[in-house]
């Protein structure tokens, strides 16, 4: 049920940086905060319930998407191609196959 509450409010946090992104909006840190505390708070309970995790390419995937988004921040002239690429990594990486985001690369 956590894991659940904490994917919505992650959601709701991509839907706000998305807004800030793309059209301009304000309350960057707002929904950038909304989305590092839940995205923490995901990373965490896959941490504990896989001990693996971050041996698999879906814990490095994360490692990267964390990042990627810290340089998305940083990086202004960059930001609009690094939100999208960054969001079909994303996408990518949490709709395939369990054999590859399971996939233990190390």
């Amino acid at each position: 049920m956590l894991i659940n509450v904490l994917r919505v409010f992650h959601i709701v946090g991509l839907a706000g940086i998305s807004a800030v992104v793309l059209a301009g909006a304000g309350g960057a840190e707002r929904w950038g905060g909304l989305m590092l505390v839940s995205g923490l708070g995901i990373v965490a309970l896959d941490a504990w319930a896989n001990p693996l995790y971050f041996r698999q390419a879906k814990g490095l995937g994360t490692l990267l998407k964390i990042a990627l988004v810290g340089l998305l921040a940083l990086w202004e002239p960059g930001r609009l191609p690094l939100f999208w690429f960054v969001l079909a990594f994303s996408v990518a990486l949490s709709h395939a196959p369990g054999r590859y985001r399971h996939r233990q690369l190390f």
